[in-house]
């Protein structure tokens, strides 16, 4: 993989978390020519991308056994940035120990809450206690450094290679079809290309507060025939009367049928913003056939 040095801001691309993480792989997997820049949270990576730090930031923003990832549909609309590509990477998750450790050895396990979650067949069987950890890679770090053949660390093989770990146990994952889906961030916007394949659309709105407004407000995309394949509500504002939602439709904004639903869409609304329009990513496509 090609090195830039550290200063080299638009070769750079931000990640949550230490080197060995997922997201680590999911941004060396899409830009492998960049230079991986750990960040402590996510507001943190988000704040590289805006400072020019970096330019990008690799963010997960959903897992197929987890769900959503706690807080990311607020904080996208509050960084200031915009979506510029999808990924999906499949979660391959490894029970690590430090050198010499046995399965027999164990007692504890150390992984971020999402990991320890989608591995409770392997934690249950093997009668672990859990501790949650920052992230998977800082909890493969944690166990290299304390040298206790009695406690193990779920993470990425990268993360082993890294802290020097020996894999006990590989693949732990109670599902083989674990995916996450990450998002990568730019400060500028990068628009793709109307009729050059599938596109997605991501957007915040907020509705006016009227009867039956969200029913009316997303009733131009049925008329349209817009497939929106996500919508999100949270609290904004520590209002309870005060909601947000967070959507993703097929299309592109320059094609009439998604043009038409988003002027439905404004006359019930007290706010839109795109936040990203983006190639769709050809795992949707074999997840779709089956494959």
């Amino acid at each position: 993989m090609t090195r830039h040095s550290p200063g080299a801001a638009s070769h750079n691309i931000a990640f949550q978390g230490e080197r060995g993480a997922n997201s680590h792989i999911a941004a060396r997997a899409v830009h492998p020519d960049y230079e991986p820049l750990p960040c402590a949270t996510f507001e943190d990576a988000f704040q590289a991308v805006s400072e020019g730090r970096a330019r990008y930031a690799m963010i997960p923003i959903e897992n197929s056994l987890a769900g959503r990832i706690a807080d990311i549909h607020h904080l996208l609309p509050e960084s200031g940035l915009y979506i510029v590509a999808e990924h999906f990477e499949p979660m391959r998750h490894q029970l690590l120990g430090v050198k010499g450790a046995t399965l027999k050895d164990l007692k504890s396990v150390i992984s971020q809450a999402p990991a320890l979650g989608q591995c409770r067949n392997i934690i249950r069987s093997l009668g672990l206690v859990q501790v949650t950890g920052a992230d998977t890679a800082g909890s493969a770090r944690v166990v290299a450094e304390q040298g206790d053949k009695s406690m193990a660390a779920i993470a990425s093989r990268l993360a082993a290679e890294i802290y020097g770990l020996d894999i006990l146990k590989e693949n732990i994952e109670d599902a083989a079809h674990n995916t996450t889906r990450f998002v990568v961030m730019a400060r500028e916007s990068e628009v793709a290309p109307a009729g050059n394949g599938p596109v997605i659309t991501s957007f915040v709105f907020r509705v006016r507060n009227v009867p039956a407004a969200l029913y009316k407000a997303l009733g131009g995309f049925a008329t349209n025939g817009i497939n929106m394949t996500k919508l999100e509500s949270y609290q904004i504002d520590g209002s309870f009367q005060a909601t947000q939602f967070y959507a993703e439709v097929d299309g592109h904004p320059e094609e009439r049928a998604l043009r038409l639903a988003f002027e439905e869409l404004d006359f019930f609304t007290s706010s839109v913003k795109i936040l990203g329009v983006y190639p769709a990513h050809p795992f949707r496509t074999a997840a779709a056939s089956g494959r």
